[in-house]
């Protein structure tokens, strides 16, 4: 597991201590993002997930409720949450989650989406993954006892000051699952917090437009703080958002303090406008680096390539990915200004990422009609040039590697066409072409624990029917 949050370099640490502030601008600053941090997390694991809020403080903050005056308006869709100096406001609407508030009252962010958010409601009497009538099957070749033995070993927590943190997973083969487990007080209809995984997703909604012909991700993006035509940026593409190769400067390796990813989620009413107004660090397709930043801006470039309305936004979501493919339970939140948070803020279940991981084995068709366009995954899983060992794509991780040498893929013990969604704490959905396997993951791992996703992986893939 080490190896690979190395390779990633995403090691979150979040820290409101006041000797890193280095001024009382900045320390106050650190005080409202982590305010905002337990608010904007405490309205969706109580709307969204069906958590309290004490229970996701302890289990995901590592703090108590009564360190904070914590209240929540079940009824008008609220959280609000308070420190010495600061307090917080986060708003639930259904459909789309919660929102931090900024400038905002809670009555003019719930008129910016009026449009049609409802969920595809599935068949029970309907076999998964059509409907929602979930059946664990057991092919011909499937050793049911290695299988059982690598989810046991996965939930299992032998120390307590080191756990691992599993809270659901999916098994699947050929289209069906074949093994699935939650721990306690986790379910099947309970969306978790996927984090970075959110960015695969992303990358779906540009692919539907690319697919309409309405974008070109191979042109310059159109990013209103790059149209002075003496603007250097103005010539990065959305290819190279995507592939986190656009030089944009954007902190997104964590050692606490003040640093740009922290601030963009939980300190700005505009997560793009924030990541979109830094400076050029190197120059396009010069270096590969890792950053949330540029995923904000492209989630905003799709809103901008639908007109920029907002239920127009919001619809095309629903109505172009997660109903289709029968997400139900999936959301993607919005900051203030209206745009997805595209990087970090989706909701989801298992059964639903088991779906769009699914999709994607098949090329992105889904029950006989092509969603994403011809060549699409193709396209998403191409190593990018300037990522170390073919670790990266267009918003997918790749276990590439060196093919001379396995030892360097982000797994070695995973097949070199593996690729997968990762978030923050373990989030995983893991796509392995050659074993018709999709593998999904969440819970709450902190970097450098003993789960080991390589393990994971490799052993659920050994209790699959050989290829």
């Amino acid at each position: 597991m080490r190896r690979i949050i190395t390779l990633f370099a995403i090691i979150i640490t979040f820290s409101s201590s006041a000797e890193e502030a280095r001024s009382p601008e900045d320390q106050a600053l650190l005080g409202v993002i982590e305010v905002n941090r337990h608010a904007k997390r405490v309205c969706s694991g109580v709307f969204l997930s069906g958590r309290t809020a004490g229970d996701i403080l302890r289990q995901d903050h590592g703090v108590e409720a009564t360190d904070y005056a914590v209240g929540v308006n079940r009824v008008a869709g609220w959280v609000r949450l308070s420190s010495v100096t600061t307090t917080s406001t986060a708003v639930y609407r259904p459909g789309l989650g919660c929102t931090l508030l900024y400038g905002l009252t809670a009555e003019e962010l719930r008129k910016q989406a009026t449009g049609n958010l409802s969920p595809r409601v599935l068949d029970s009497a309907v076999a998964w993954p059509r409907g929602s009538k979930v059946e664990v099957m057991t092919p011909e070749g499937l050793d049911r006892g290695a299988l059982t033995r690598a989810l046991d070993r996965a939930f299992s927590e032998p120390d307590p000051d080191n756990r691992q943190g599993s809270r659901a997973a999916i098994v699947m083969y050929d289209g069906q699952i074949v093994g699935e487990r939650y721990a306690p007080g986790f379910a099947p209809d309970r969306p978790l917090i996927i984090w970075s995984m959110t960015k695969s997703l992303t990358n779906a909604l540009v692919g539907l437009l690319v697919k309409d012909g309405v974008i070109d991700h191979r042109s310059p993006a159109s990013v209103p703080e790059w149209h002075k035509t003496d603007d250097p940026r103005a010539a990065i593409t959305l290819d190279q958002l995507l592939r986190m190769s656009s030089g944009l400067k954007f902190d997104e390796i964590y050692t606490g303090g003040l640093i740009d990813v922290t601030i963009s989620l939980f300190g700005d009413p505009s997560s793009a406008h924030y990541a979109a107004k830094q400076p050029l660090a190197f120059q396009p397709d010069e270096k590969w680096a890792y950053s949330s930043g540029t995923t904000n801006i492209v989630a905003r470039l799709v809103r901008d390539s639908l007109g920029g309305e907002l239920d127009d936004y919001v619809t095309f979501a629903r109505a172009r990915l997660f109903n289709p493919l029968g997400m139900s339970d999936t959301v993607i939140e919005l900051d203030e200004a209206g745009t997805f948070v595209g990087s970090s803020f989706g909701y989801s279940t298992p059964r639903d990422l088991a779906r769009f991981g699914l999709m994607l084995l098949q090329d992105g068709v889904w029950e006989g009609k092509r969603l994403l366009p011809a060549g699409w995954v193709r396209y998403s899983t191409e190593p990018t040039p300037k990522a170390p060992n073919g670790v990266y794509g267009a918003h997918f991780w790749l276990n590439a590697g060196e093919p001379s040498d396995p030892a360097k893929r982000a797994m070695p013990n995973v097949p070199a066409d593996g690729y997968w969604m990762s978030g923050y704490e373990g989030q995983t959905v893991m796509m392995v072409p050659s074993r018709q396997a999709v593998i999904v993951r969440l819970g709450r791992t902190p970097p450098g624990n003993r789960f080991s996703m390589d393990r994971f992986i490799s052993e659920i893939l050994s209790a699959l029917p050989p290829s």
